[in-house]
């Protein structure tokens, strides 16, 4: 059997990471380690793909300044194919820049991913014959709203969406009836729902037209849902370095799951898994990735 030919509509940035030696301490300076590294969702599911064994083509705006060139180069050190990336003259790349407490879970986060948006419509058009071609598509929120309600509209292959954050969950409400699945958090479904009631917002996005919903539940696990069927999973015993990416793995597996075939149950334990092994490593895509 050939790899799965995955293309991925989404963001890509540089994520500059601190975490505190000790206590987080509010309004101080807070001894610590800080990293940088290429991020950015899209990017991230895409390089977890790549891991999982897919062939992987991502769609993103890069800056023509250094920290674009240095997300161009990680990408393709990662084997992903960056022919359908756009390289955007005079803009700023994208940035992301978190904290995270001495458990490794995630304080603050400010995202500057701003250039994805010019993704549009009309530069997005002349990709749908690539788009329709590919064993699944990808979207992250990112993009703007016309450009999800665009893509979704328009592509032939089998649509998954990661909705990126509360703030940025709402632009995928128009893309819904279009989706195979979804991945959000237990915020990211309210936002997209009006349900604050995790097992409520993932029926109100079946209802919606996705057909299969994954809401990642933190500590508490997973909820997957399809059809009349609602399943809670609970998370695998672990020991978290850093929880930055592990939603991203989970996404990833749930894609690769769809393009296998697997039922509901075993897609969503190939996502739990994914997200665990992400949770336990200190890199944002663990080399040894598997579902």
């Amino acid at each position: 059997m050939s790899a799965p030919r995955v293309i991925v509509v989404g963001g890509a940035n540089m994520d500059i990471g601190g975490s505190p030696a000790a206590g987080f301490r509010l309004r101080d300076s807070n001894p610590g380690e800080i990293r940088l590294r290429p991020g950015g969702v899209g990017r991230n599911i895409a390089h977890d793909l790549r891991l999982l064994g897919a062939e992987v083509s991502l769609v993103t705006a890069l800056g023509d300044d250094l920290p674009g060139e240095a997300l161009r180069q990680s990408c393709e050190a990662a084997g992903l194919d960056l022919s359908l990336a756009f390289t955007l003259p005079g803009e700023r790349s994208s940035a992301y820049l978190y904290v995270t407490d001495g458990a490794g879970d995630m304080l603050v986060g400010v995202a500057d991913t701003a250039i994805t948006e010019r993704l549009t419509p009309a530069l997005l058009a002349p990709l749908l014959p690539r788009l329709g071609a590919a064993d699944a598509v990808v979207l992250d929120a990112n993009l703007s709203a016309e450009a999800l309600d665009f893509l979704a509209e328009n592509c032939a292959a089998p649509l998954y969406a990661d909705p990126v954050s509360t703030a940025k969950a709402p632009r995928l409400r128009g893309a819904l009836p279009y989706l195979a699945a979804i991945k959000p958090n237990a915020a990211e479904a309210a936002a997209l729902t009006g349900e604050a009631d995790s097992e409520r917002a993932a029926r109100a996005l079946l209802a919606a037209g996705v057909k299969r919903v994954f809401v990642s539940l933190g500590a508490e696990g997973l909820l997957a849902a399809e059809g009349e069927t609602l399943l809670r999973l609970p998370c695998q015993p672990c020991n978290i370095v850093s929880t930055n990416g592990a939603g991203d793995a989970a996404t990833a597996a749930v894609v690769l799951a769809g393009i296998l075939g697997f039922d509901l149950e075993r897609t969503a334990r190939a996502a739990l898994s994914a997200g665990t092994q992400a949770a336990e490593n200190p890199e944002t895509n663990p080399a040894a990735l598997r579902i």
